[in-house]
This record gives structure tokens, C-alpha cells and sequence, in this order.
């Protein structure tokens, strides 16, 4: 059990495994609900083909837009597609690396799916029995006497072994053999233009465009990035708000709590005094409720720009040098002011206090 759940977290730290993970997980559970499925073709000329072709299609679309929902970085996309420009600019080629990366990994179980459906042939079988040539199998139709109309209804019949009852015009056995052979061709055909699909984009395309693919797979995995550590910074913030909002609660309810609680842990109060301070650290100063609001707000329309500040910097209210040199000189000359007041007001003071 702690082998299990130590691949989960390696999982879970490493997008990128987590989502083979889940697409291998698809891809066998594709080729398990195929060999646990009922296959019952109605042997119905009216019917034949479209129940036949759509379990060769329904099933890999289903997977193909099941393989988007389980896939977390589709939500990533629509809010990078759908957020304002902001402070940064979007990279159309980023988002297209991200959708491309996507739509690869949500192919592969349809891919297993039609793969195992014409390697098995009950499918193609029941779509395309009624369009066998019967000189193939040296067959004279006319000698039966049948018209087109029966002849269909019989070649229809050819899936369903109880009910067929064409065995003196055409054998079962070599028709759906010589089917199921066409279908195994057409499997293989399809597993191998789909291998050398991947051979080709995962070999040549880094030779051509080494460099722009390294800068969309770097950006591709900071906005992932970006969006966990924000996530993670915004529970840190939440926990640290509801636990200062709770005691406070408590604290306002009742003034006797805190006093019983010091007197009865006495020499713990010390501990218990770090507390606040650490969860004040995690409020980072938003300690209202619509200060949050706007902080996230301002999030979503206006990310802040990819250009980091050193520790010594001051903080960056805007990305216009001229609006922070005029910011800074007038919030100096505002200190200023306040301070020449404030001393006017204690040599008045002082002034008063001789004459009396």
C-alpha cells in the first residue's frame, strides 16, 4: 500500500507523468471494455452498416472527449485562451503547444479502441457483409434464382451464425473469414500510419525548431507552474484568515477565554504567542474582505509582468518608470509635510506649556 501511494505523489509532483499515467490507464481500459462488450449486430440490411461503423467511431470520439475532461490542463487553457492581455501579452504559440499536447495524449485510446475493433473484425464484419462480391468466392447468383432484394437480406444475415440460412448460396465460414482478413489489413495499415505519425512529430519536428519548441515547452510548464503555486498560496492564505477570523470570533464572544487559557498552560503562552504572528506572515497584509476580492480580481485581468525584482528593489506598482520615480517623490513629500506638522504642533505645545 505505501508502494501505491508513493507513486501517486511522484504522480501528482510531475504533471507531465501524471497524464501518461491517465492515458495508459484509458488506453487499457479502452481494450478491456471492448473484450468485455456485447457485440450483437441485427443482421438487418437496413441497419447493418450504421450499427457496424458507429462502434468503430462512436466509442473513440467518447474516449477522445473524455481524455479532455480528465485532463487538467484543458481548464489551464480556456483561462490563458479567455484572460485579459493584462501587463502580459499572450503567446499564440504557447497555447498552441498546449492544445497540441492535449489533443496527443486524448488520442491514444481511441486509437487502442479502433486498433482492437479491426483487429477483431465483428464490426467491419457486420458493416460490410452485405457488399461482398460473390465471383470471389466463385458464386453464380443467378443460378439461385434470388432477386437483390433476398440476396441482401441473406448477406445480412452472414454475422449471425444461428439465423444465417444462406449456407447453400455462400459458406459462412469463408465469407467472414475473407472479411475479417480485409479488416486485420486495415488494422495494421492504421497502427502503422499512426506510429509513423508520432515517429514523425516526436523525432523531426525538435531538429527543425529546436529553439522555439524549448521556449513554448518552458512557458507551457510555468503557466502550469504559476497556477499550482497560486493555488497553493491562496489555501496558505485562506487557512491563515479562517484561523485569525475564528479566534478572534472567540476572542470578541468572550475576553475571559484567552485570560483562562493563559493561566492554565502558563509557561506555554510563549508557543502560543508565535502562532498569530505566523498566521499574520500567511495574510500578507490582505486582511479584508474586499481587499481579497480585488487582489483576485486584479489577478485574473492583470497579471503581473514576467520581470522578476531584486530583494532590494522597491515594490513595482506599475510597469511605467516615470509613474514609480513620481510616486516615490510624492509619497516623500507627503513624509515630509507630516513630519515639519508634527513638530510645529510640539514646539506649540511646548511653547504653551512655558507660558502656563
Amino acid at each position: 500500500m505505501d508502494k501505491f501511494r508513493m507513486m501517486a505523489q511522484i504522480l501528482q509532483s510531475n504533471q507531465e507523468s501524471f497524464m501518461n499515467g491517465i492515458c495508459g490507464v484509458m488506453a487499457l481500459a479502452s481494450a478491456q471494455l471492448y473484450t468485455s462488450f456485447e457485440f450483437n449486430c441485427p443482421c438487418i440490411p437496413e441497419y447493418n452498416y450504421s450499427y457496424g461503423i458507429s462502434m468503430l467511431v462512436i466509442p473513440p470520439i467518447w474516449f477522445f472527449l473524455l481524455g479532455f475532461v480528465l485532463n487538467n490542463n484543458v481548464s489551464m487553457l480556456a483561462e490563458e485562451w479567455k484572460r485579459p492581455v493584462g501587463q502580459r501579452r499572450k503567446d499564440p504559440a504557447v497555447m498552441r503547444y498546449m492544445c497540441v499536447s492535449i489533443s496527443q495524449r486524448s488520442l491514444i485510446a481511441p486509437a487502442v479502441w479502433i486498433s482492437v475493433t479491426l483487429m477483431d473484425g465483428k464490426s467491419f464484419l457486420c458493416a460490410y457483409s452485405m457488399d461482398l462480391d460473390m465471383s470471389e468466392f466463385g458464386k453464380n447468383v443467378s443460378g439461385h434464382g434470388l432477386s437483390q432484394e433476398d440476396l441482401l437480406r441473406t448477406l445480412a444475415k452472414i454475422p449471425c451464425k444461428h439465423i444465417y440460412d444462406g449456407q447453400h448460396i455462400l459458406s459462412r465460414e469463408a465469407a467472414t473469414r475473407y472479411i475479417c482478413c480485409i479488416s486485420q489489413a486495415f488494422g495494421w495499415l492504421f497502427l502503422l500510419i499512426i506510429t509513423i505519425a508520432a515517429f514523425l512529430i516526436r523525432a523531426i519536428r525538435p531538429c527543425f525548431t529546436q529553439a522555439a519548441f524549448l521556449k513554448t515547452k518552458y512557458w507551457s510548464h510555468y503557466v502550469d507552474t504559476e497556477r499550482k503555486v497560486f493555488d497553493e498560496t491562496c489555501t496558505e492564505h485562506a487557512k491563515g484568515f479562517a484561523k485569525i477570523c475564528i479566534k478572534q470570533y472567540f476572542e470578541g464572544i468572550s475576553g475571559e477565554i484567552q485570560s483562562f487559557h493563559d493561566n492554565l498552560h502558563g509557561d506555554d503562552s510563549d508557543d502560543e504567542d508565535d502562532k498569530p504572528a505566523t498566521e499574520e506572515d500567511k495574510l500578507m497584509g490582505v486582511r479584508r474582505l474586499d481587499t481579497m476580492n480585488k487582489v483576485l480580481w486584479d489577478w485574473h485581468t492583470c497579471k503581473p509582468p514576467l520581470t522578476l525584482r531584486k530583494p532590494g528593489d522597491a515594490m513595482v506598482l506599475n510597469s511605467s518608470p516615470s509613474y514609480h520615480s513620481s510616486t516615490y517623490f510624492a509619497c516623500l513629500s507627503y513624509l515630509t509635510h507630516l513630519i515639519q506638522i508634527t513638530s510645529s504642533l510640539e514646539e506649540s505645545s511646548m511653547r504653551e506649556l512655558c507660558s502656563d
